[in-house]
């Protein structure tokens, strides 16, 4: 049953990085500047490499023979575990930098918590994470400060994509009860301590933006149980289309 329980941990991890890579490659050629273009796409090369870790792990520890592209090229909708925040589509710019914003303080958290574990392949994957993910809080910081100290105008984006991605961050850090059992073994911390502290720091830079907290209002979860929005379904049909027209394809 732990095995179970933490292979369905592993692909929660692996499905979101895999989506948000896709997202973040979807700016190639269309940044607002080539050095942008080239940061976006090395990021999201650092998460597609975090995701290959997670879904492997995943797959070892499953035991049915599944691979890293087994699991993310032949598997639905519904069978997918990533954060909703991961696939909501880019929007502008200063949409998409909010998004990561967002996420980076949730990985640094996260990774830094996951680093402890009692299970040596996971706390190894953890740090390695962690060591990106500094590097993806700095940019995505400096970017949320350039911007919402900027312009007017810039600053009104900001806002708008906080305001639009907002209601997807209140299951950054849930565990599902069967989860619990991980955190009793010291697997995994109890994640459900940080979200507290996570909003600390959002709510202490976004006073330093001069960006307001948006207001508490209908959240939207679902990653666990594979309830997803509209939007993961079109994400998929571009991912996995070439292995699903020519499955078992070799290069």
């Amino acid at each position: 049953m732990t095995n179970k329980v933490l292979s369905e941990f592993l692909l929660h991890i692996g499905d979101s990085q895999l989506i948000l890579s896709h997202r973040l490659a979807e700016w190639c050629g269309h940044a607002p500047e080539l050095e942008l273009d080239i940061a976006l796409a090395n990021i999201g090369l650092d998460l597609l490499g975090q995701a290959r870790t997670a879904l492997s792990l995943a797959g070892s520890i499953e035991g049915l023979g599944r691979d890293e592209d087994r699991l993310a090229y032949f598997r639905t909708e519904r069978e997918y575990r990533n954060l909703l925040l991961c696939e909501q589509p880019n929007g502008d710019f200063a949409q998409t930098i909010v998004r990561q914003w967002l996420m980076d303080h949730y990985h640094a958290l996260l990774f830094a918590a996951l680093s402890n574990s009692n299970n040596a392949e996971l706390s190894a994957f953890a740090i390695k994470s962690l060591k990106e993910v500094k590097y993806h809080q700095r940019f995505s910081t400096a970017w949320m400060e350039r911007l919402s100290l900027g312009t007017q105008e810039a600053h009104d984006k900001v806002q708008h994509g906080l305001n639009q991605l907002w209601r997807f961050t209140e299951e950054l850090f849930a565990l599902t009860n069967d989860e619990k059992q991980l955190v009793e073994a010291g697997i995994i911390p109890d994640l459900t301590i940080l979200p507290a502290k996570w909003l600390e720091l959002i709510q202490s830079e976004l006073t330093r933006f001069e960006l307001q907290l948006p207001q508490e209002g209908a959240y939207r979860s679902g990653a666990k149980q594979g309830l997803h929005t509209e939007h993961l379904g079109y994400v998929l049909a571009e991912l996995q289309y070439l292995q699903r027209s020519y499955p078992e394809m070799v290069w």
